[in-house]
């Protein structure tokens, strides 16, 4: 598709998810502070992150089927709202279990109206450099522990936890509203006859229930839950292995930092990369690296090797994410992109919400980590093998031209 609106499309996307998940990972920054001054028990505080990720799975295919009906800004207008207002809510909960359903519940619900609407719609306005462009949107997370958790972080040390989050509710208020309203449908949502003049694109007569029930769907639902349940353990846990190993906390959570910022030349590589080989087959192939990436961990002991592992982590595992919706887009009609690329979200974030939990069991009973990344491992070798299973679905012949 020509013009160069699209390209404001990823801009708002990048900004969206930006403001978005910088505002719901504000909450580890918050951690500690808000335990001290509430009383409330830290892992009370940490399960608002999980129905988080529960809220988000549950929500994703719900907005994403709105967003096919309706057009993707109403959906994320209405996302924005519902993440300012929540936030400023929480900012003000009486106790622990409001603050989790405000948080936890209507947080995560907000973001999936943000995220999945903007990855549809970036998906359908480009025929031609469509995995560097949704890479770049899903880069806008990665910006965020470089932009919103150290506007956390120096909110914690000037104010109380309610008034930094009330802050965080503020930027969102200004910033996610009006760029949603820069959010507009593709302007071809029926499906074309091509891609790019050659290749012919998916069938439209195929409806949401065979979608929903074909091979590939399925394929890449479970492929894209065990991709996030093998990155989850590690992201989460890894400052606390590497405290185990003798890390002062201050330095041992810089680990983090360069997990995101090696993650933001990932996307662009692997967007890249995609365009040129093909998104399935370096999906593939990223997901057969991620699985030994996270096994490295087990064997890092001293704070350069954590950084080393992190850069090739963040690379890995924040590369291969947007690579689901460039191959959504490549096999489904375009008028269910919301509702599939929905799914894939539902899936992903039922993987992620499963780190934290069994890491935190593996520790308690065996005294260390080591299994944490041994089970991670297992979980990117049986990613790698499902997503070899996909097989895209046929072409339709391309009509023959009139003499």
């Amino acid at each position: 598709m020509a013009g160069s609106y699209r390209w404001v499309i990823v801009a708002a996307g990048g900004v969206l998810s930006c403001v978005a998940a910088g505002a719901v990972f504000s909450l580890p920054v918050f951690l500690l502070a808000m335990s001290r001054e509430t009383g409330w028990s830290v892992t009370g505080i940490s399960s608002a992150m999980t129905i988080g990720f529960l809220a988000m799975a549950f929500a994703s295919m719900i907005w994403g089927s709105l967003s096919d009906r309706y057009g993707p800004r109403p959906v994320v207008l209405a996302g924005s709202v519902i993440l300012a207002g929540s936030l400023a809510l929480a900012s003000r909960a009486p106790s622990l279990i409001a603050f989790q359903l405000l948080f936890g519940l209507l947080t995560g619900g907000a973001v999936a109206a943000i995220i999945v609407p903007m990855m549809a719609a970036v998906t359908g306005w480009f025929d031609t450099q469509r995995s560097l462009a949704v890479s770049l949107v899903s880069a806008g997370m990665g910006m965020a522990p470089m932009t919103m958790s150290p506007l956390a972080a120096w909110l914690i040390t000037q104010y109380d936890w309610r008034t930094a989050m009330l802050v965080i509710a503020g930027v969102c208020t200004v910033v996610m509203i009006p760029t949603s309203l820069l959010a507009r449908r593709p302007p071809r949502m029926e499906d074309e006859q091509t891609t790019n003049g050659e290749s012919p694109q998916p069938l439209s007569g195929m409806t949401v229930a065979q979608a929903v029930r074909s091979p590939q769907f399925i394929v890449l639902l479970v492929a894209n839950f065990f991709c996030c349940a093998t990155h989850s353990g590690p992201i989460f846990h890894t400052v606390s292995y590497a405290v185990t190993c003798g890390i002062p906390i201050g330095i041992a959570v810089s680990i983090y930092s360069v997990e995101g910022f090696s993650g933001m030349f990932g996307r662009l590589a692997f967007g890249i990369m995609g365009d040129r080989f093909g998104a399935r087959r370096v999906l593939v192939a990223g997901l057969l690296a991620q699985a030994f990436g996270v096994l490295a961990y087990a064997f890092a002991g001293q704070l350069g090797q954590f950084y080393g592992v992190a850069a090739v982590v963040g690379f890995i595992y924040a590369g291969v994410m947007p690579l689901y919706a460039v191959i959504v887009r490549e096999n489904f009609p375009a008028s269910m992109m919301g509702t599939i690329i929905g799914g894939t979200a539902m899936a992903g974030s039922l993987g992620m919400s499963t780190g934290p939990l069994l890491g935190g069991l593996i520790y308690d009973n065996l005294q260390n980590y080591a299994w944490l990344y041994v089970g991670s491992w297992g979980m990117g070798i049986a990613a790698f093998v499902i997503a070899m299973m996909f097989k895209p679905f046929p072409k339709p012949a391309l009509a023959p031209a009139a003499a």
